[in-house]
C-alpha cells in the first residue's frame, strides 16, 4: 500500500514473498515516484526474510516496526480489536507518515555482520537437524522398545539397554501370545 503525505491511498497490491512479488512491489514505487536518488522508504513487521533482504539491498529505507506496536497503532483507528492484512497495511503507512522519528530504519549490514548471520543461521540449521534426529530415533525406538523410552529422554545418554545392570528388553514368543506389558520389557 503506498499513501502520501495527506494520507490518500496511492495504491495498493497484495505480493508474495519471493523474487516475483519483489518486482511487482518495485514496480507499484516505481509508478508513485520511487527513484534511486529519491526512494520511497518501507514499513514492514518483520526484520527477516527474503522482501526485507531485498529491499534493504535495494538501499532504500526500511522499517521493521514491532507487530505489537502495530497493534497499538491499530486501537487508534478502529475500535475493533478485529486485525486484517489491509488495516495493517494501512496502520503501517500511516505510522510512516506520521511518527516516522520515532522509528529507526533497519541499519545496512557490514560484511562482518552478514558473515555472523550466515554462521549463525548455519548453526540454528545444525540443531535443528540434530534435535530432528534425535526426535525419529527416540520415535523409533518408542516403537521398539515401549516401556524404555523414558530412559532416552537425556540427549547424549546411551538408552537403558545399554547401561550395565539393566537387561535389554525380551522379544514376545511366536505363539502370538505377548503377555503383560511388565513381562515384555525384560521385568518378568
Amino acid at each position: 500500500m503506498v499513501v502520501d503525505s495527506g494520507a490518500r491511498l496511492l495504491g495498493k497490491l497484495r505480493i508474495s514473498d519471493d523474487a516475483v512479488g519483489f518486482q511487482d512491489l518495485l514496480h507499484l514505487l516505481a509508478e508513485h515516484g520511487d527513484s534511486p536518488d529519491d526512494p520511497i522508504p518501507v514499513a514492514i513487521e518483520t526484520s527477516r526474510g527474503l522482501l526485507v533482504a531485498c529491499l534493504r539491498a535495494s538501499g532504500r529505507q526500511v522499517y521493521a516496526i514491532n507487530p505489537m506496536a502495530v497493534a497499538r497503532y491499530r486501537d487508534r483507528h478502529a475500535v475493533s480489536r478485529k486485525k486484517s492484512d489491509h488495516q495493517d497495511a494501512v496502520v503501517l503507512a500511516n505510522i510512516l507518515r506520521t511518527d516516522i522519528e520515532f522509528h529507526r530504519p533497519l541499519p545496512s549490514d557490514s560484511d562482518l555482520v552478514r558473515a555472523i548471520a550466515v554462521l549463525a543461521r548455519a548453526q540454528q540449521d545444525a540443531v535443528w537437524d540434530r534435535t530432528r534426529a534425535h526426535n525419529r530415533l527416540r520415535s523409533h525406538l518408542r516403537e521398539y522398545y515401549r516401556c524404555r523410552t523414558r530412559h532416552t529422554s537425556i540427549p547424549g545418554r546411551a538408552g537403558a539397554w545399554a547401561r550395565p545392570g539393566i537387561r535389554k528388553p525380551s522379544r514376545p514368543a511366536r505363539t502370538g501370545k505377548h503377555g503383560p506389558p511388565w513381562q515384555r520389557c525384560g521385568r518378568a
